[in-house]
């Protein structure tokens, strides 16, 4: 769970490098939360509302992570528009989140890998 609430407490950083590791993680927390968010609205009958609020809070971490992501891999947050290209854009961010992030320090910070080691 710590993966998840250390995202959020970064939570409009775009700077430095995130491990496949803590996305994957986070990622998978999220699914969880969301799952129970939206069983909460059917339940309560609010037609979303409850889902909404908690995807408008969790949007700018999402997108830092993402972006730090990137940065981990060596490319520039600005690879993250690829979601803008229908369906060839999201398999091909989701293989760029899957490759893993250069061994040493790069133009946007120290590996992740070392620090946490």
């Amino acid at each position: 769970m710590h993966y998840y609430t250390d995202v959020l407490k970064k939570y409009a950083v775009f700077a430095g490098r995130a491990r496949r590791q803590e996305f994957w993680m986070f990622v998978l927390c999220n699914l969880v939360v969301e799952a129970v968010i939206v069983s909460l609205d059917l339940v309560l009958g609010t037609k979303g509302i409850i889902d909404a609020v908690y995807t408008l809070v969790i949007l700018l971490p999402c997108i830092g992570l993402t972006v730090r992501r990137l940065h981990d891999t060596g490319r520039s947050g600005w690879w993250y528009l690829l979601v803008l290209i229908p369906l060839i854009g999201w398999i091909w961010l989701i293989v760029l989140m899957a490759t893993e992030g250069q061994a040493g320090p790069n133009e946007y910070g120290p590996s992740p890998k070392a620090v946490h080691a």
